[in-house]
């Protein structure tokens, strides 16, 4: 048969296939291999693709591949019987398909192969120089036509282009598919406005608040993002973000994205990680406070980068005041000899809560004002106060935690960010118990965080009696707990009566615990003890008189509610008169003004308002 003849009956036989038969495929299951084998033309070239040969003939493949063309004439003298196409994008699978469209073969490129048949189309040199409507033409016209029309499509072709780059990249299939994911994101969210506009009452349009669903928001895309590859679902929020999508739409996505891919364990976990905290918007409340918690702890188990954690750090406390107990305590993973939970990374939050807003050419003072218009609100630093006093209860019982880093977190917040120390003194009674072996002057340090005056009834009275405080912090105790009951008993007298000239005279000098240097250490200690002693005693016989007061109020109520009449106005005034607690008549047995419990039996008092009013 010549030359001449043979290429005949391969034409013949082409077309032939083209309208009747199947191409067959014969796999190795021993070497993965294939062959097409036809019964009426012997195979006259073998191409061999990742290890897998498929038994073909040159004029198909020539007539519509430039490549083949190209190697097939090189070789025309020796005859080339068999070619090895290296590094084909998609493997075997694709050239499969690239071959039936060469032999006419009739397929349907879908979303799932149009990625793979455009790289191998380019790989192949098919295009319109070599043939009309040739596999280059066809995928891109799908490509733009189809598959840059539908979000979903352009996220499936994104996954399946993962193992084709940079190639995918270089033909601008990732490009066109992020610029479309991006551009339908922001439409859909743009419709979904519109379709919440509505007319009030008055005539006025407005936005309607309410939204149903995540999908009702034009945020339905936000689970199909989650199937991407890090660094391609990077370059599409990236693009988001050009394109005006919505900073809440993004965290929603991230967060999606996080819980998907951080419970696989893979080891790409630092990656993602960092990455998610590059894309996180710089707006505040886009994404929950535990999420970026969550992102933090992963970071230090990781060794993230240190921008990578500080960033974390900086974000968090610009809204630590919506932190929970348990989003603080942040495990130390470390070595065995360091604390239970990480207290550097939570002083850095505190740090970041306390300084955020302030210049660094502002002095320590400016930055603690309160009345800063970048500083905390009032609000927020009592939460955040009350936080920190039930970290610092919760991290004082361990046994590594030095007092240093006690301090540490005691002393992070501005002194005005606590009205009330009752969870200060219990986190410090904590750590004194856990720590019994602490020196006096580590209790010392201790004691001076409290401010004693700031202790309400219940704690004024603990702490009076707690043995692990020192003996001056004791006295201070009792002390302004006589001061708060002597106020509160003062509050019940008129303003028009005269103060007795007995509470004038009477003063406790106490100094703090500051004694004088010329007693003797074990003078210093009795001389206290003694004090304390006295206190008490005082402070229970003012109590005791305060029942007597409420008592007489109470009768006083009852004259009130019977009658009316100026008698009773002026025995209402003799009884006021012998209730005198600080005048000549009553002052029997008292010597010296005692302390108070904060509150002083609140109750009483305002009956004994009400009773003079």
């Amino acid at each position: 048969m010549d030359k001449h003849h043979h290429q005949h009956l391969l034409l013949q036989h082409h077309q032939h296939l083209h309208h009747h038969q199947k191409l067959s495929l014969v796999k190795s299951s021993r070497q993965s291999c294939s062959e097409w084998i036809f019964r009426d033309v012997p195979s006259d070239i073998t191409i061999e693709v990742n290890g897998g040969n498929f038994a073909l003939h040159k004029f198909p493949l020539v007539s519509r591949s430039g490549r083949i063309r190209r190697i097939v004439a090189e070789h025309r003298d020796s005859d080339i019987s068999k070619v090895e196409l290296l590094n084909l994008p998609g493997g075997a699978e694709t050239f499969e398909l690239a071959a039936k469209f060469c032999y006419g073969i009739n397929f349907e490129i879908t979303s799932s192969n149009v990625s793979q048949l455009f790289c191998v189309s380019d790989y192949l040199e098919m295009t319109e120089e070599y043939s009309k409507d040739n596999l280059a033409s066809r995928t891109e016209e799908y490509l733009e036509s189809i598959v840059c029309k539908n979000l979903e499509m352009c996220v499936q072709v994104l996954k399946n282009s993962e193992n084709l780059l940079p190639l995918a990249d270089e033909l601008n299939i990732i490009g066109r598919c992020i610029d479309a994911i991006a551009s339908k994101a922001c439409a859909e969210q743009i419709a979904s406005s519109f379709s919440r506009l509505e007319y009030s009452s008055s005539g006025r349009l407005h936005m309607s608040r309410q939204v149903k669903s995540s999908g009702d928001g034009g945020d339905w895309w936000i689970e199909d993002l989650s199937v991407l590859r890090i660094d391609l679902y990077q370059r599409v929020m990236n693009a988001m973000k050009c394109r005006g999508v919505r900073p809440e739409s993004i965290g929603a996505s991230l967060v999606s994205y996080a819980e998907r891919e951080l419970t696989k364990r893979s080891e790409h976990e630092q990656t993602i990680v960092e990455t998610i905290v590059t894309l996180l918007p710089v707006e505040n409340l886009v994404v929950p406070i535990s999420f970026l918690f969550g992102l933090l702890r992963r970071a230090v188990i990781l060794d993230s980068s240190v921008s990578c954690r500080l960033d974390l750090e900086r974000r968090i406390g610009s809204q630590l005041d919506m932190a929970t107990l348990d989003d603080l305590l942040i495990p130390s993973f470390r070595h065995a000899g360091d604390t239970l939970f990480d207290i550097d990374t939570v002083h850095r939050i505190l740090v970041n809560f306390s300084q955020q807003g302030g210049d660094d050419s502002e002095d320590e003072e400016s930055v603690f004002e309160c009345d800063s218009p970048h500083s905390p609100s009032q609000t927020a630093m009592f939460k955040v106060a009350k936080l920190v006093d039930s970290y610092l209860a919760e991290i004082a019982p361990d046994a590594n935690l030095e007092l240093s880093k006690f301090l540490l977190i005691a002393e992070a917040l501005p002194p005005h960010a606590r009205t009330l120390h009752d969870g200060l003194y219990r986190a410090i009674d904590l750590y004194l118990k856990a720590h019994q072996v602490i020196s006096d002057s580590d209790k010392k340090k201790l004691s001076k965080l409290i401010d004693f005056q700031k202790l309400s009834q219940e704690a004024g009275a603990h702490a009076a009696q707690n043995e692990r405080l020192p003996l001056q912090s004791i006295v201070q105790v009792l002390y302004f707990e006589q001061l708060k009951l002597r106020s509160s008993l003062c509050s019940s007298y008129s303003d028009e009566e005269p103060k007795p000239k007995q509470q004038q005279q009477q003063s406790w000098r106490i100094n703090s615990g500051a004694l004088s240097a010329a007693m003797s250490p074990k003078d210093n200690y009795a001389s206290l003890r003694r004090e304390n002693r006295e206190l008490k005693l005082e402070l229970a016989r003012l109590r005791m008189r305060l029942n007597d007061l409420e008592k007489e109020h109470i009768c006083m109520k009852r004259d009130m509610q019977r009658s009316h009449s100026r008698k009773f106005m002026s025995s209402f005034s003799k009884k006021m008169g012998k209730l005198s607690f600080f005048g000549h008549s009553s002052s029997r047995g008292s010597s010296s003004p005692s302390k108070q419990s904060y509150r002083t039996d609140s109750k009483v008092m305002e009956r004994t308002c009400a009773s003079t009013d």
